[in-house]
């Protein structure tokens, strides 16, 4: 089937689609609760309407009480962001305690150091990791998932500001004059997709591309309806202690907060100075190490040529970081690997999309052709800038996700 455009019958404010928020009648619900704002209002939602809630913690960093103090002061962070066994001390079972929310702290340390190996070996490799994708993949959707199930939860809720929505396969055509008709298709037919959350400034979509649909099908996502000034005035009127409490930006599986100070920890003398040259092979001057860089970086480059310059490749080999113009950064195609594809059982031969290549970067237009191997090849309609290897690349048809992959090059 070729197609220069998917038939998604579910434009979700149309017909064949069912959008899921959280369940209309009681039930055990496991909540991967952080301590943070988001998953603690969830938490107070879900029980106030009624359900059994289950809170689950990821405990990556395991500190003793005793000594968290003092290895907080040494990793110049705060005693309240390293977990301990039990979760004393921890902030996410004083949040827990406050809503009479049962918390079960699950050990994820052998988990954080697959994390941290897959993060240091990109970018040895001379890539841009994405560890929020895969902790949720792994970790979260996965692991801390099938826990819940295994404790009894008929479903998993998290504090993604997304949607979910279940809508027929792409390959089956419901006419637009019967609006009722996709809820006569057999489940088999169904598809789970995300779709962007309502407030667009917190939409999170972009990190969930990889889940499965047997993941998709035990999930539920509270707050996708909502904005974060709603969020944070429920939990003031339900009384949440972690209101006031600051997001967090960084990488959670580092105490330290500091990704370079890892990888000198665990790269070691595989960090070296280089040359960085232009895209004529010209020595502009000296990097500390090539790996932490990624393409479109344009500051911390040590040079200066009178006007901006970006990474626009980097040579492992050589141990080269190579700089240019914005000109010499834009390309109008790349691959991507691993696809998964959310919206379809077996993807068109051709699909027009949008393609979003980083977290907060805008979605372009573009065409995806599905690739033998699982990948895509994707032509953009105009060039883009900061096609970076190793990040992800996901595909959207308006708010529904239709899949993604990893960009290989």
């Amino acid at each position: 089937m070729t197609t220069s455009c998917v038939p998604i019958p579910s434009r979700v404010t149309h017909h064949g689609s069912r959008i899921m928020g959280h369940p209309s009648f009681p039930m055990k619900i496991a909540v991967a609760m952080s301590g943070g704002v988001d998953s603690s209002t969830v938490a107070a939602l879900l029980k106030e309407a009624g359900h059994e809630v289950l809170g689950l913690h990821m405990r990556l960093v395991c500190v003793p009480p005793s000594d968290a103090a003092r290895m907080a002061e040494a990793l110049g962070v705060r005693p309240e962001d390293l977990c301990c066994p039990q979760g004393h001390g921890c902030y996410v079972a004083h949040v827990a305690a406050s809503l009479g929310v049962r918390l079960e702290m699950v050990d994820f340390s052998a988990e954080r150091e697959a994390l941290i190996a897959y993060l240091c070996a990109e970018y040895d490799a001379g890539r841009t990791p994405n560890p929020c994708v895969a902790c949720n993949r792994w970790n979260k959707f996965g692991r801390l998932l099938r826990h819940g199930l295994a404790l009894g939860a008929e479903r998993f809720a998290t504090g993604h500001y997304v949607r979910l929505a279940a809508i027929p396969d792409s390959r089956l055509q419901i006419p637009d004059s019967n609006p009722q008709s996709a809820f006569r298709i057999p489940h088999s037919a169904m598809r789970w997709v995300v779709r962007r959350g309502a407030d667009a400034a917190k939409d999170q979509s972009y990190v969930l591309f990889g889940l499965t649909q047997e993941q998709l099908a035990h999930c539920i996502f509270p707050l996708g309806e909502l904005r974060k000034d709603d969020v944070r005035r429920m939990a003031t009127e339900r009384g949440v202690p972690a209101v006031e409490r600051e997001e967090s930006q960084d990488i959670c599986f580092i105490p330290t907060r500091d990704h370079r100070r890892l990888l000198r920890e665990r790269l070691g003398d595989r960090i070296r100075p280089g040359p960085i040259l232009d895209t004529q092979g010209r020595v502009l001057g000296e990097h500390p190490g090539c790996q932490g860089f990624t393409i479109g970086q344009r500051h911390g480059l040590r040079v200066a040529l009178g006007s901006p310059r970006y990474v626009v490749r980097i040579d492992r080999k050589a141990n080269a970081v190579i700089v240019g113009t914005r000109a010499e950064l834009l390309r109008t195609t790349m691959q991507v690997s691993q696809v998964n594809w959310m919206a379809f059982e077996q993807p068109p031969a051709r699909i027009e999309a949008t393609v979003q290549i980083r977290y907060n970067h805008r979605p372009a237009a573009a065409t995806i052709e599905p690739t033998p191997d699982g990948g895509a090849r994707v032509t953009f309609h105009a060039p883009e800038a900061g096609i970076a290897p190793g990040q992800a690349a996901v595909f959207y048809q308006d708010d529904l996700v239709l899949g993604g992959g990893w960009i290989e090059g």
